[in-house]
């Protein structure tokens, strides 16, 4: 199928760096943003392969509920679609099966830091190990060729013509931004990274996907998180939901929790503790005691955080002073201004100007100049402003 849609101006550009020779693999995962982003690679003449991981191998036990996300039995239903696409595309397909990888690197994580009493973030830890490592490195070493590798991410990318760095930026579109997904990224993956989506909105996705003669893809809904099911708990035994006490800042028993897997930092529905006037919110977890601790909201702001597993996007080595900077602590958080001080080539402090709600252990602290992303690590610790607590 050749296709003739018309490429934005901001993807030209984007494109206009890589050599029109040069053959390059999408990760494909039959929904809007990743087919499009193969759309408008074939568009531009470039020799485009597509890449899939076939990660679901029924170890976990999920419904099929219609819910959208990467693991699950719905895998069967998006691989037939995506194989639908690529034969009227015109493209090879080429199926990766990295279930033991996922399950090593992402599930195994995702339960691991649970039992921690920590709340972790798998999407930017797949990203990192799965999507831009080992899919990579399978589909080389089972003879795939290809010179650079795309993504339906909206995010984007800019070498530095001095330091010869890749900088990572948010999307044009703040509301569809995924940087923070990529903070953890090395240099060698990014290098090696094309994102044409980053400038554009959805709406215009979805409107070149539909304009190719795909409407029924472009019409696909939003894969809605990394699980099929609703509840990360399904990932569990049913011995890591061990019933225990909730208290309160003091000590007191104020109520009886499910399990630690079944709340996070800022957690306010759920906990039973109705009828108590102003409402109890997790302000933390402590897993040796297998407790809850709850407060009130503003028992919950955080002042400062330390990170760890540092990876500095901007610079080949940290910084060795403090910086101004805006740190952003989840996906749907706006950065919020900070100063930055950098403990070791490992770790970081950062103080924010203004105290921010549920600040959370094992999450991602990714460090915004503007849209460049500086660098990122995973939260390991937080307290409020006045260092008690």
């Amino acid at each position: 199928m050749r296709v003739t849609i018309a490429l934005p101006l901001e993807v030209q550009l984007e494109l206009a760096r890589v050599r029109a020779s040069e053959r390059i693999a999408v990760g494909l995962s039959g929904g809007v943003d990743s087919s499009a982003t193969a759309l408008l690679l074939a568009a531009a003449g470039f020799e485009v392969v597509g890449l899939t991981m076939r990660i679901w191998d029924g170890a976990v036990q999920i419904r099929e509920s219609g819910r959208s996300g990467c693991y699950g039995p719905g895998e069967v239903r998006d691989l037939q679609r995506l194989r639908e696409f690529t034969a009227r595309l015109g493209i090879p397909l080429h199926e990766v099966s990295l279930a033991s990888d996922y399950q090593r690197d992402v599930l195994e994580y995702v339960r691991a830091e649970y039992r921690r009493g920590r709340t972790p973030n798998p999407c930017v830890w797949c990203n990192r190990r799965v999507k831009l490592g080992r899919l990579l490195e399978a589909a080389r070493q089972a003879g795939i060729a290809f010179d650079r590798f795309a993504t339906g991410h909206y995010a984007r990318l800019r070498p530095d013509g001095t330091t010869g760095r890749i900088h990572l930026f948010r999307a044009a579109n703040e509301g569809k931004d995924q940087s923070y997904f990529l903070a953890l990224a090395t240099q060698e993956q990014l290098r090696g990274l094309l994102l044409p989506l980053g400038s554009l909105g959805k709406d215009q996705v979805r409107e070149i996907v539909a304009a190719a003669g795909f409407e029924a893809l472009a019409r696909t809904p939003e894969s809605q998180d990394f699980l099929e099911s609703a509840r990360y708990t399904d990932l569990f035994d049913p011995t890591d939901s061990r019933p225990g006490d909730i208290v309160d800042l003091q000590g007191r028993v104020v109520g009886r929790h499910r399990g630690l897997v079944h709340y996070t930092v800022g957690q306010r529905r759920g906990l039973g503790l109705g009828g108590t006037g102003e409402p109890w919110y997790v302000v933390r977890l402590e897993p040796a005691e297998n407790r809850v601790v709850v407060g009130r909201r503003t028992d919950v702001l955080a002042g400062r955080l330390t990170a760890v597993g540092a990876n500095w996007i901007a610079w080949a080595e940290p910084p060795k002073r403090e910086f101004r900077a805006a740190c952003r602590v989840r996906q749907r958080h706006a950065p919020a201004a900070a100063q930055i001080r950098v403990v070791s080539p490992d770790e970081f402090l950062v103080e924010f100007d203004e105290p921010q709600f549920a600040v959370t252990p094992g999450q991602i602290a990714a460090i915004y100049d503007g849209d460049d992303l500086l660098g990122a690590g995973t939260i390991d610790s937080v307290s409020p402003s006045d260092g008690t607590g």
